[in-house]
Formats: C-alpha cells, sequence, structure tokens
C-alpha cells in the first residue's frame, strides 16, 4: 500500500467516526432523556409500599431493562471516544459474573457458556456497565460465528507486559493487566478480515444482519480504559478476544474498596430546574419535591434568568440542562452570575462531552451530571453541593 493510499484510508476512516459521531450526539440527546422520565418515575413509584410482590418486580424489571438501555447509547458513543465514563474501582470478576447471567439469553441453548476464574484480585479502575457492554457485543459476534451450536468460554486471569513481551509481539506498554478472554468455536476468520474487524461499518454478515459498529464499540471502550485489544482466529478454528485493563496496584486496590452509601438527604430549600424538555422537567420536580425541596421551574435559559432576578434572595441552586433553545444554559448561568457571584449551578446533559464543549466551556469545578438521571445520583449531588462552604 502507499503513503498516499494509506493517508486517503485513514483521513475516510476518520471521516466514518466523525459522522456517527455527530450522529451519536443527536442519538443520546434524546434517548438519555426518554430513559430520565422512566427511570424517574420508575424510582418513584418504588417508593410507595402498596404493590404486591408481583408488581414489585414487574417494576424491578421495568428498572433493570431501562439502566440497561443506558449501555447502548454509551456503547454508541464509546466507539468513537465520546463518552463520559463512570469511573469506579471494580473487581473484573464482579462485573464477568453480572453479565453472565444475561449472556445466557443472548447465545442461545445452542451454545455452552463456560466462565472460568483464575485471580480473584483483579481490581480495575472502569465503567462497569461498558465493560458489560463489551461482553455482551464479543458473546454477540461469537453467536453469530456459530449457527450450528458450540461453546463461548469466558475467562479471567492476569499479566504482565515488560520489555520482552513488547519485543516478542510489538504492541501493549509495560504494566500490569486484568485480562478477560473471550473464545469461541466458531468459524474463525482469515487474516484480512482480522484485520479489519475494528473498522466501523465493516461487516462479514448479510445486508440487515449488522450494523458493523459493535467490534468498533469494543475497541473504543477499551481504548477510553487504557487498554488493549488482542484477537486470534483462523478459518474453522474459532476466535479468542483477549481484552487487557491496566490492574489497581496492591496499595490503591485495598483503599478502593467499595463503599456502601447513605441515602441521600433531602432539604427544604428553593432549587430554580430549568429544562426545555416538557417530561423531563416534570420527573425532575417530582423527584426534588418529594425529597422536601420546594421548586421554581424554568423552559429556557432566558426564563430561568427572569425567574433568578425575581426570587434572587430565596433561590440556592440552579439545575440548567446544558443545550436549550433561545439561551443555552451555560450562557444563562453567566448572565446570573454577573449579577449573583455567589449563584451554585448543577449542569445536566444528554449529549457527548465534545458537543458540549463546542457550547462553550465549563469553569473550572463546575459540576455536571450526565442524563439519563437517576433519582438517587441527583438527589446526592445536589446535597452535595448545597453543603459545600459559600
Amino acid at each position: 500500500m502507499t503513503a498516499q493510499k494509506k493517508l486517503k484510508d485513514q483521513l475516510l476512516q476518520s471521516q466514518k467516526m466523525e459522522a456517527i459521531g455527530q450522529l451519536a450526539g443527536g442519538i443520546a440527546h434524546d434517548f438519555n432523556n426518554m430513559l430520565t422520565v422512566i427511570i424517574g418515575y420508575c424510582n418513584l413509584l418504588a417508593m410507595r409500599s402498596t404493590f404486591d410482590e408481583k408488581e414489585k418486580d414487574a417494576l424491578a424489571h421495568i428498572l433493570s431493562a431501562a439502566e440497561k438501555a443506558t449501555h447502548l447509547t454509551g456503547g454508541l458513543l464509546a466507539f468513537s471516544r465520546k463518552q463520559l465514563l463512570d469511573i469506579k474501582p471494580v473487581n473484573v470478576n464482579d462485573v464477568v459474573q453480572q453479565v453472565q447471567k444475561f449472556l445466557v439469553r443472548i447465545i442461545g441453548e445452542d451454545i455452552k457458556l463456560r466462565a472460568i476464574y483464575n485471580d480473584a484480585t483483579l481490581r480495575i479502575m472502569a465503567d462497569a456497565g461498558q465493560i458489560e457492554q463489551v461482553l455482551m457485543n464479543l458473546a454477540t459476534n461469537a453467536r453469530d460465528a456459530m449457527p450450528g451450536g458450540g461453546s463461548l468460554t469466558i475467562e479471567t486471569g492476569s499479566l504482565q507486559i515488560d520489555d520482552q513481551f513488547l519485543k516478542n509481539h510489538g504492541w501493549g506498554k509495560p504494566g500490569n493487566y486484568a485480562v478477560i478472554s473471550v473464545s469461541d468455536t466458531g468459524s474463525g476468520m482469515d487474516e484480512p478480515t482480522r484485520s479489519r474487524i475494528f473498522e466501523p461499518f465493516f461487516t462479514t454478515k448479510e445486508v440487515g444482519k449488522g450494523t458493523g459498529l459493535g467490534l468498533a464499540i469494543v475497541h473504543g471502550i477499551v481504548q477510553q480504559h487504557n487498554g488493549f485489544v488482542y484477537v486470534y482466529s483462523e478459518p474453522g478454528s474459532g476466535t479468542t478476544f483477549k481484552i487487557m485493563l491496566p490492574l489497581l496496584g496492591k496499595e490503591m486496590a485495598a483503599d478502593a474498596e467499595v463503599i456502601v452509601e447513605a441515602p441521600p438527604r433531602g432539604g427544604t430549600e428553593v432549587i430554580l430546574v430549568v429544562e426545555d424538555d416538557v417530561s423531563v422537567r416534570m420527573v425532575l420536580e417530582r423527584i426534588l419535591k418529594n425529597a422536601g425541596y420546594e421548586i421554581i421551574c424554568a423552559q429556557d435559559g432566558q426564563e430561568a434568568v427572569r425567574e433568578f432576578n425575581a426570587n434572587s434572595l430565596k433561590i440556592k441552586l440552579v439545575i440548567t440542562d446544558m443545550i436549550m433553545p433561545l439561551m443555552n444554559g451555560l450562557d444563562a448561568y453567566r448572565e446570573i452570575k454577573s449579577l449573583h457571584p455567589g449563584v451554585r449551578v448543577l449542569f445536566t446533559s444528554g449529549y457527548t462531552a465534545d458537543f458540549i464543549k463546542s457550547r462553550g466551556e465549563l469553569e473550572g469545578g463546575a459540576d455536571l451530571i450526565m442524563k439519563p438521571l437517576k433519582p438517587v445520583e441527583l438527589l446526592r449531588k445536589v446535597r452535595e453541593i448545597l453543603d459545600r462552604p459559600a
């Protein structure tokens, strides 16, 4: 391949990624607004004690499905590296065990699923939902490679990448890694196919049978976690994907044990809620009022400025969507702050990180919570901001 052809291919690849990234931003915004409403009302209903066990179980299933739906948009954004990750210390084995329950339904009864756990202390910093998405995408890919049935094995372990490893393999970065291996007994791939599998839109499936985004999403998520993906495959001999993610050091892993947080406290402060989507605005108002807060609503930035100026002595916090018609949340905040320097603000958004930045940089230390908003997380963040020293 000539240098000119290589540069042209890289440009086309970049343009593909950018186009899908822009599409993903619009999808994410609308989809996350819908999920905010679904998750919000499900949580409000769950607070009632009048449901019988069957009704509680049905509600839990709705909420669980909504939570999983948040991973779909996240995965679409991840392959273009536009997703804001919720990074926390997690045990790789716990993530695999969690997703294993769902994989049985995904792969079908004619495929045998086996999980092997070789190390109980594989602590990493990761967005657990995104790693689950990686495993589900790989399992779906494996299922399609085994139309007549077969076996799927997920194995966890650890690997040290040192200078000798780099010399032998020609890739990687020195350090200790958690490894998740996903192996199938399917049709396998030849080298030309293997070399292109992470390209967006590349697929060997029939028209209508696949988008060509699944493995591109896998690659994007792993890259965002500072990890690597290695693929070994031969025609007729199945495929093995190895996902390598940086391990936490022993001291960091010990310090990162999960702390169960207390339920968020409510309050009686007055909060200005600024949101152009009426359904989202209504559910936010319900959630905050149920926690004891007094709520004033505005449907855009201009109305927010008017409401704040009319109630500046009693409003203690502004919760505002970032992207709105007439005046966006950032501009409204700046106008309010010019007259009331001590105003506290919590931004919300369902758009991608780079789309938000295109509308203006947030000030250092500004609080941003991404949609879909979960009531517990929202209430905890509100209380945290309100309790900060002036």
